[in-house]
């Protein structure tokens, strides 16, 4: 079964940030997923040109008001006008979340994947097990087992 799989990461990142975010999109499209996303740089752009390259749909809700913000990866631009409380709608329009390295931002999304019940699955993510939250996090070590664990999650 295909999922909308919400990817979370930052909007400055590293070279080996940009290809583990390629990586997971890829890996995301080639298996039918829907990648959800912020729409803007980094760790967005680089899951929707790896979800791209494998044929997949991606989307991007977007924190302004302007729809052409989006990257150009991004096949369906949503425009919110609610800066980063965006972030909020990304979580809740994908089904489980693969959460990449990222700052606040992503702190944020993570923590709203806790209110909403979402599976999250880390790959080089912040490390919130000693924050007594209720968020149901997995670690793992490659893109492919970060889509094997979301898709286990959601059966």
């Amino acid at each position: 079964m295909n999922h909308r799989i919400s990817v979370i990461g930052g909007g400055a990142i590293t070279d080996e940030q940009r290809a583990l975010a390629v990586a997971v999109g890829r890996e995301l499209g080639a298996r039918g997923h829907t990648v959800v996303c912020g729409g803007r740089g980094g760790t967005m752009e680089a899951v929707c040109r790896g979800a791209h390259a494998e044929g997949g749909e991606t989307i991007g809700i977007l924190p302004g008001d302007r729809r052409e913000a989006a990257n150009d990866f991004v096949d369906t631009a949503i425009a919110t006008g609610l800066g980063h409380a965006r972030n909020a709608l990304v979580v809740l329009n994908g089904n489980a979340v693969i959460a990449l390295a990222g700052g606040v931002g992503t702190l944020t999304e993570l923590g709203f994947a806790g209110i909403y019940d979402r599976p999250v699955v880390g790959l080089e993510t912040h490390d919130v097990s000693d924050l007594s939250l209720e968020i149901p996090l997995e670690t793992v070590e490659t893109p492919e087992a970060a889509v094997d664990a979301v898709e286990r999650a959601l059966e």
